[in-house]
């Protein structure tokens, strides 16, 4: 018994060692745009294979809600913060099929946090009141490099979000079902 739990032991750290090869950055900072905003970002290494990214930014928005009925431009750039912990789950493999995992390239699983504060919007005529909200949304999503420093980004979830309408004059909050989808363009440093 004592030989076959060491020979697992033995085969397990063989594993473990085999594993470690693959690792996100232990750092990486940037900046990306797309077609709904612009975000500077920095992703700090927890583990190997997992990597909490930080984000602010403004996001643009058409609104077609009833918060903005009564304006003629729903139109608005808004900021906002994101922490975002990813899971990179196929570093090992593309190390292993000698394809590049820079900059963090690779495929992820994301739970994404986000916050609009009410602090102030751009791009907006019809002074419309600013209305917080807060989103929590599973994404999968691809990195993939183009070049030394430029990356471009995809990504597809769907989660939970909560407007805190009644902070803003409003008769009460909404909470309702979100989606995430995202292209992003950006520049590593």
């Amino acid at each position: 018994m004592k030989k076959i739990i060491l020979a697992l032991t033995l085969c397990g750290l063989t594993l473990i060692a085999k594993s470690q090869n693959a690792s996100v950055e232990k750092s990486t900072f940037g900046v990306q745009t797309g077609v709904l905003g612009i975000w500077a970002y920095n992703e700090a290494k927890l583990s190997n294979s997992i990597a909490l990214r930080t984000e602010l930014g403004f996001d643009f928005g058409i609104w077609e809600t009833t918060f903005y009925d009564d304006y003629d431009s729903p139109f608005l750039l808004t900021p906002v913060i994101v922490v975002e912990p990813r899971f990179y789950y196929n570093l090992n493999k593309r190390s292993e099929n000698s394809k590049s995992i820079e900059g963090n390239s690779g495929n992820f699983i994301a739970l994404k946090a986000g916050y609009h504060p009410d602090w102030f919007v751009l791009f907006n005529p019809d002074d419309a009141p600013v209305v917080s909200d807060f989103s929590i949304i599973p994404t999968w999503g691809i990195r993939r490099n183009l070049g030394e420093h430029f990356n471009y980004e995809a990504g597809l979830g769907v989660g939970f979000s909560h407007t805190f309408a009644e902070s803003a004059g409003y008769s009460e909050d909404k909470s309702e079902i979100e989606l995430n989808m995202h292209l992003r363009i950006g520049y590593r440093f």
